[in-house]
């Protein structure tokens, strides 16, 4: 079971699970723990271009096709999610830019991730998460800059990125219209980092406030237009939720991985669990969720790919293995069972991990919304 990838999208994939495996899997459960930032391990994966996966080949990317992307996504969260989390969360940021930047933009965003640098998608605040129409942060024009002020939360790599993708009001009486979106690198005056999030999973992502006080930028640094920043932000998420949900099989794939090898080596009764009814059912469900999740993220990728409709198949491909994979370490906890419980086994983080995967770049409950509307339409 798993993806069906060329020879050379397989050796690439191969490369990520063997990098991964020998970096970054038990490493990053001591940082879990610890709750530091694992800053050499997130070095040597952008150095192998882990944060640069969406730079497309004309600025110097691999090229690489939709599907090898996202299995190298599962691979990186099957070792751990924090770090899926942070190498993927500067795709999301360079994906505006993709979407609406000048040439000079693209080709300076994509450079920096290129040279191994980091990015953050600056999009949700205290009032503003699900709901982006509230969104706080102004930009007023002043002459050719524009000045900025507000506070973004929960925003992935914000202590450690190399530029910003910030979301802010030009127009507050155009309500979504009114939105703007703009490119920041950091050290501009006005920019800093606030409240660091001390968090129950992905604990080894970077999850920081940005503010921005009196932060005068540019009018160079504008994407797009004024008043596209919503379309930018809500097309830029329909992109990347597929590959959240690769992230999230890749967690349910770990959870399988851990109960079928526990239930090799633990007896009871004279002999493995594993030989039990009750726990090969369980594998077997485990087993039927994460292939069908995966078969949702393929088809959701491939989609983009071809240029046909996605935000639909990408909202169903990220609901359903968001679930599936809190349901599916839940069910590895239940094999382990005390040792499920215990952090001497890996399967709690698990589940820790996985929460996150049902609430950030848009809850499951707005995929939910995306989802109805499309069938109420006919779609």
């Amino acid at each position: 079971m798993g993806y069906i990838l060329s020879e050379e999208g397989s050796e690439l994939v191969a490369t990520v699970r063997d990098f991964c495996e020998k970096e970054v899997k038990e490493q990053c459960r001591e940082f879990d723990a610890s709750g530091e930032f694992p800053a050499d391990i997130v070095r040597m994966g952008a150095e192998m271009g882990l944060s640069a996966l969406e730079v497309p080949e004309q600025y110097g990317g691999t090229g690489i096709d939709a599907v090898t992307c996202a299995a190298i996504c599962e691979e990186m969260a099957r070792a751990d999610a924090g770090f899926y989390t942070t190498m993927s969360a500067s795709g999301l940021a360079l994906r505006p830019v993709l979407i609406a930047g000048s040439e000079e933009q693209k080709k300076w965003a994509c450079d920096v991730l290129l040279e191994g640098g980091q990015a953050a998608f600056g999009l949700t605040e205290p009032m503003a998460g699900s709901d982006s129409s509230n969104t706080k942060t102004t930009a007023d024009k002043d002459g050719d800059e524009y000045v900025l002020n507000g506070r973004k939360c929960f925003i992935t790599n914000g202590g450690i990125a190399d530029f910003y993708t910030i979301f802010a009001m030009t127009n507050k009486a155009k309500g979504i219209r009114g939105i703007s979106a703009f490119i920041v690198p950091k050290g501009t005056p006005g920019l800093s980092v606030g409240n660091h999030e001390n968090k129950m999973g992905i604990r080894t992502s970077n999850t920081t406030d940005v503010v921005m006080e009196d932060m005068r930028i540019p009018q160079s640094a504008l994407l797009g237009r004024e008043g596209m920043g919503f379309m930018i932000a809500m097309k830029t998420l329909d992109m990347s939720r597929a590959y959240v949900g690769a992230g999230a099989v890749g967690i349910a794939q770990r959870a399988i991985d851990e109960s079928a090898r526990y239930a090799k080596q633990r007896v009871t009764f004279g002999s493995p669990i594993s030989g039990h009814q009750a726990i090969q059912f369980m594998l077997a469900d485990m087993a039927i969720k994460t292939e069908t999740a995966r078969a949702m993220v393929v088809q959701a990728v491939q989609r983009q790919e071809m240029g046909l409709s996605y935000a639909t198949e990408s909202a169903i491909a990220k609901c359903y293995a968001g679930d599936i994979a809190v349901q599916v370490a839940l069910d590895a906890i239940q094999i382990l069972g005390g040792y499920g419980y215990s952090r001497e086994y890996p399967v709690e983080k698990l589940l820790r991990d996985a929460k996150i995967f049902q609430i950030y770049e848009g809850t499951n409950q707005i995929q939910r919304m995306v989802i109805a509307k499309s069938v109420l339409k006919g779609k």
